[in-house]
């Protein structure tokens, strides 16, 4: 049988040499343990470094292309990976500056924009551009500064709309329409000088319409009395004025308009095409009626006719301005009447000699509710002993004067009639014309009001107007007789009224200068202050009267005269 033969027993291990094996084994792994984590520990640090050069490059491409919060989010990233990290400190400090430069060119192109923009009077342009700016940086101090004055702006445009709005009324003869808008103005703005004017101005014409609706059915009565069916140039002249009184009148018109068929009537377009083939075949006392419409001029006028328009605003006579006057009244049209017409030139022409909207030369002539604009020279001139009477018309944007009388024994009668912004004197008469001037308005003239250089013959100032002329309300260089009362100056730049030792004849007295922004009351060196007392002076800047005025011009300094000459004292140019 098969014996079994036991293995053999297993060597008996050392516990010493098993402790060394399990050093061992620990040891290695603790070495690859460190090993492992200084190398995850690198992989981590080359990660972070990596980490932070992609956000730095993204922040500064941020940074470039101005989109700020984004650049800050990035840099935040940045500071909470590495705490107290250069990069993140000046990516803060570039972004800071850029936000500062950026904020600054956006302030100054929408201010600069803002601010041109309110120069020019854009308002609406400057409020959007300031708006730009407060959007962004509500505390920007020079585009909040800037919308404060729009604000002011706005105020002061508004009141010079309700200010012109009641002016046009006061112009349409509407004055209790005018009252009620300047009340309204005073409402709000209390104070105001010009609307209480403007009231003022309106009651006056209120009452002067009365008295002239008055006398105007008192002068329709005596041409009733005397009509007999026949032509009557007294009937006819009373009734003329009645109607320049009393225009709106509808008994006066149809009356006058009965008197004056007993005339012949030349129609245009309907008996004569053009203005011009009318007159040709017109004689004395003929009336020629000149339909809606722009006709062509010029036109010339050598016979007593009476010609119509259909309104200033509708019937209108031009011509170029090189071409001569529109209208020209020769010697023989002694007794023309004109009404109801504008007249005025088409272009411009800026020559030493220029020709006036209407000329009368030598005859005696009638102007009611016309308008003389747009001229190159004076929009009325009167020479060579022509007599003029002007009621109700306006003379305005003249490249002279609004009206001119000159020479010897010219006559211009001028009553409630306007001359406004014309780029020399409103009305102005000198070398020996005579002028009788009443119930006027001048106003925004570049020059003086009325200028009076009459010579030896007389003038009559008396109840006008005279606002805001760039020079004076009213000057009087020479005149051998003649009266400056009633007259209202106010608002001129140089001051309220000039009297020359040339017009020491002319009694001064009873007029109203007021707010002028110079002396109101100029006296030339001679004329005795004490004749001229009679005067309401008040709120004039400077004295209320300059006496004793050096009008000698002051020649012009030696380039030879040493630097330290005396000044000479300052001498009033002539005006």
């Amino acid at each position: 049988a098969a014996v079994e033969i036991p293995p053999p027993p297993a060597p008996r291990r050392s516990p010493l040499r098993a402790v060394s094996a399990l050093v061992v084994v620990l040891l290695a792994a603790g070495a690859a343990g460190g090993w492992l984590h200084l190398k995850f520990e690198e992989d981590r640090r080359l990660d972070l470094l990596a980490e932070l050069a992609r956000l730095e490059s993204t922040g500064a491409a941020f940074i470039e292309n101005r989109s700020w919060p984004e650049a800050i989010e990035v840099f935040d990233r940045i500071d909470q990976l590495a705490p107290g990290s250069e990069i993140a400190t000046l990516g803060r400090r570039s972004i800071e500056a850029g936000m500062t430069e950026e904020q600054e060119q956006f302030v100054g192109y929408w201010s600069g924009r803002a601010r041109a923009s309110l120069e020019a009077g854009l308002l609406d342009d400057a409020e959007s551009a300031a708006r730009q700016v407060v959007q962004k940086f509500p505390n920007e101090p020079e585009s909040t500064g800037i919308l404060s004055k729009i604000t002011i702006a706005r105020t002061a445009e508004d009141l010079r709309k309700q200010l012109a709005a009641a002016r046009a009324r006061f112009d349409e003869n509407q004055w209790d329409e005018t009252i009620l808008l300047a009340e309204a103005i005073l409402a709000k703005h209390p104070g105001r000088e010009d609307a209480a004017a403007i009231i003022a101005d309106s009651r006056d014409a209120i009452r002067r319409a009365e008295q002239d609706l008055s006398k105007a059915r008192a002068l329709l009565a005596a041409a009733r009395e005397r009509d007999q069916g026949v032509f009557d140039q007294q009937a006819l002249d009373w009734l003329r004025e009645a109607a320049a009184l009393a225009p709106a009148e509808p008994e006066i018109t149809a009356f006058l308009e009965k008197m004056s068929s007993y005339s012949r009537t030349l129609r245009v377009p309907g008996d004569f095409p053009t203005p011009i083939e009318a007159l040709a075949e017109a004689r004395d006392n003929d009336r020629v009626l000149i339909a809606e419409g722009r006709w062509l001029g010029p036109l010339a006028i050598n016979a007593a006719v009476e010609i119509q328009g259909a309104g200033p605003a509708k019937t209108i006579i031009q011509c170029p301005a090189e071409s001569g006057s529109a209208v020209t009244f020769g010697p023989q049209a002694k007794g023309a009447r004109m009404t109801g017409l504008s007249l005025r030139h088409d272009s411009f022409e800026a020559a030493i000699e220029r020709f006036s909207a209407a000329l009368v030369r030598g005859g005696t002539v009638t102007f009611v509710d016309c308008h003389f604009s747009d001229a190159s020279g004076n929009g009325l001139a009167v020479i060579e002993a022509g007599h003029v009477i002007v009621t109700r018309c306006r003379f305005n944007g003249n490249g002279w004067n609004g009206i001119a009388a000159i020479g010897p024994g010219s006559l211009l009668e001028v009553r409630d009639s306007e001359a406004l912004g014309n780029f020399e004197h409103g009305i102005e008469s000198w070398d020996g014309a005579a002028i009788i001037l009443s119930n006027n308005r001048c106003e925004g003239n570049s020059r003086n009001g009325i200028h009076a250089d009459n010579g030896t013959a007389s003038a009559r100032i008396e109840n006008n107007r005279l606002f805001e002329n760039r020079e004076f309300g009213i000057v009087v260089g020479s005149a051998a007789a003649g009266s400056v009362t009633g007259n209202t100056c106010r608002g001129n730049l140089l001051g309220g009224i000039v009297i020359r030792n040339k017009a020491a004849a002319v009694a001064v007295a009873g007029n109203e200068i007021l707010r002028n922004n110079g002396p109101g009351l100029i006296l030339e060196r001679g004329l005795p202050a004490a004749a001229y007392t009679r005067n309401t002076i008040t709120a004039n800047v400077g004295q209320p009267t300059l006496a004793d005025a050096d009008f000698t011009p002051e020649p012009d300094p030696s380039p030879a005269a040493p630097d330290t000459a005396e000044a000479a004292p300052a001498a009033i140019d002539p005006p």
